[in-house]
This record gives C-alpha cells, sequence and structure tokens, in this order.
C-alpha cells in the first residue's frame, strides 16, 4: 500500500503541494485532476522521490520513500514514473528501448515480454523502427512499455495519452488500464482528459492550487459536483438559483450539466432559444433565461428566437443541495 501522510513541498517559498494526505492499495487506480499549475506533476515527483519534502511522510508497504538528500539514484526499484518528456534512445528500436533493461541472461524470457508489451501499447507494425522515425504518440506508447518491462509494483503516469491521437486512444487506455489491473499493479495518473478517469479510476484526487478539495469515486464527483472545477473537469455547466428552476424559494446556487435539462411542454421555466450548434447526434442550444445565456441539449435543431420550456429532473436538484 502506498501511504502519502500530510506532506508538503515549496519551490523556494512558494508552497506547491500543502498538506496533502491519501493512500493507494496494491491495484488501485487513483487519478489526479486539477488546472494547469496546481501541483499535479510536483505531486507525482513528490511519491517518485524526485525531491525532498518538506513537511510529512510517504510510505510503500511500510519502507520510507526518500528524495535526493538520502539516494543517489532517485525512484525506487519497484517504481516507475512516465514523465511528459520520454527519454528514449533515439537511434535503437523499439523493441531494443522496450527490452532496454531486461536481463540478456534469459533471451528467449525478454523477447516474449518485449512481444506482450508491444501488444499491450499497439506498436507491432513498428516494431523494428527506430525511435527517431517515430511520431510523439508513438514514442510515448514505447515510454509507457519500457516502463512497464519490469513489472513495477506501481506506476506512476502524467498525462499519459497526451501525444496520442484520437484514433488511437480510447484502444490504448482500455488496453492499459486493463493490463495494469489484471496485473494488480497500482496506478497514479495526473491527467486533464475526463476519459482517462471515467471508467478506470477507483478514486479521484482534487488538487487546487496545490491543495486536496476532494477524494472520491468518479462517480460521486461527477453525480454531485460541489465545486466548479470538479464540474467543469467532467462537462460544460450552467449555474442556477434554485428559486429559479424550482419551487424551493431560495438563493442557494447549484450546479447543473447541460445534458441533464431536457425541453418540456410540461415546465413553467421560459427559454429564448439565441443559438443552435450540431454536436453529432444532438443540438447544443443556447438560450436566454432571466437575461443570461444557459445551455442545453435539445435532440432536435431549435429556431432562433422560439420560445421553449426546460426541466431538470428534481433528484438532481435535491442531490446538489445535499
Amino acid at each position: 500500500m502506498l501511504q502519502v501522510k500530510k506532506i508538503s513541498f515549496a519551490y523556494k517559498k512558494d508552497l506547491v503541494i500543502q498538506n496533502i494526505s491519501f493512500k493507494a492499495s496494491l491495484g488501485e487506480h487513483i487519478s489526479i485532476i486539477g488546472e494547469s499549475g496546481s501541483g499535479k506533476s510536483t505531486l507525482l515527483k513528490l511519491l517518485h522521490g524526485e525531491y525532498d519534502l518538506d513537511n510529512g511522510e510517504i510510505y510503500w508497504k511500510k519502507k520510507k520513500i526518500l528524495g535526493p538528500k538520502y539516494n543517489l539514484i532517485t525512484g525506487p526499484e519497484y517504481m516507475k514514473y512516465v514523465a511528459q518528456e520520454f527519454d528514449l534512445l533515439p537511434f535503437t528500436t523499439v523493441e531494443t528501448n522496450i527490452g532496454e533493461f531486461l536481463s540478456n541472461l534469459y533471451l528467449n524470457k525478454k523477447q516474449k515480454r518485449v512481444a506482450e508489451l508491444i501488444k499491450v501499447v499497439g506498436l507491432k507494425d513498428v516494431a523494428k523502427t527506430k525511435i527517431k522515425y517515430l511520431s510523439g504518440g508513438q514514442k510515448q506508447r514505447v515510454a509507457l512499455a519500457r516502463a512497464l518491462a519490469k513489472e513495477p509494483q506501481i506506476i506512476l503516469l502524467d498525462e499519459p495519452f497526451s501525444h496520442i491521437d484520437n484514433f488511437k486512444k480510447h484502444h490504448l487506455r482500455r488496453s492499459l488500464f486493463n493490463y495494469l489491473k489484471n496485473n494488480n499493479i497500482t496506478c497514479i495518473t495526473a491527467t486533464h482528459d475526463k476519459e482517462d478517469v471515467l471508467g478506470y479510476s477507483d478514486t479521484i484526487l482534487v488538487i487546487d492550487q496545490g491543495k486536496l478539495l476532494a477524494s472520491e469515486s468518479p462517480k460521486v464527483l461527477y453525480s454531485n459536483p460541489k465545486h466548479k472545477l470538479i464540474a467543469s473537469f467532467f462537462d460544460e455547466y450552467n449555474e442556477f438559483k434554485t428559486s429559479e428552476i424550482s419551487d424551493i424559494d431560495n438563493d442557494n446556487t447549484i450546479l447543473v450539466y447541460f445534458n441533464e435539462i431536457k425541453p418540456s411542454r410540461f415546465s413553467n421555466i421560459k427559454v429564448i432559444v439565441k443559438k443552435s450548434f450540431f454536436k453529432g447526434n444532438y443540438y447544443l442550444i443556447e438560450g436566454i433565461l432571466n437575461n443570461r445565456s444557459i445551455f442545453f441539449n435539445s435532440k432536435k435543431n431549435l429556431k432562433e428566437n422560439t420560445e421553449v420550456f426546460i426541466t431538470i429532473p428534481k433528484n438532481i436538484i435535491k442531490k446538489r443541495l445535499n
């Protein structure tokens, strides 16, 4: 188990990580989300022992993870960190890079291991190609495979699919995260992309200006976002006073995703259509409510300047008020 106990860290005098604590069990997948500059990458580097903590402690299976004051080579053997810079060998092949740190004493075993990981990251067609000829996305996949080569117990991923195009990204996510789960490898992923999280993460840590804002399952955070930062990670949203959208007479503000609002003939919430945007299998409607723009989804295209009525399910309103 990974145990992070009240850690803090500052570059010079500016605190980047402030009093953060959490745990990760063997095989658990934790995602770290937050705005750029919130401290996500720094947190991963602290877990990897690349910096010395100002306060707090980090343990893996009761063994303390220490920084460069105590280690000439940072990063424990049982842990691998895949940064946004790949540090590959440009003049050698994909196969050579992945198997770089595997022993040649058991050559057959090494070759099988490399072939297995090439399949996981989908690089069979370029297995014998030199790194310098690969795209950025292909290099990122090589870095992921190389990190897994020596069977780490825990892997730290910093924006692991940022260079990979959408044609390959969805399949790679499923392949990689299923591999980690099936092999009981703990995974800590820092990401800006909700698709890296939904369906894969057990827990999300929300970091805001170096502080831990929330720690919950993806389902809990998505279903009841208490902060704008959390809601904006998952989807676009509107802010409403409850008195605008229900018979609850107060000025409490709740966050409602665009897709939670539906056109309805049985509502008294009147909106004037301003604009309609085609989004594939639905239309995004911009409407005017109480002299401001709101947005909602519609199965049909709605004409500009027409009146429509919208509704928000009562169970969503009640949940957001709790």
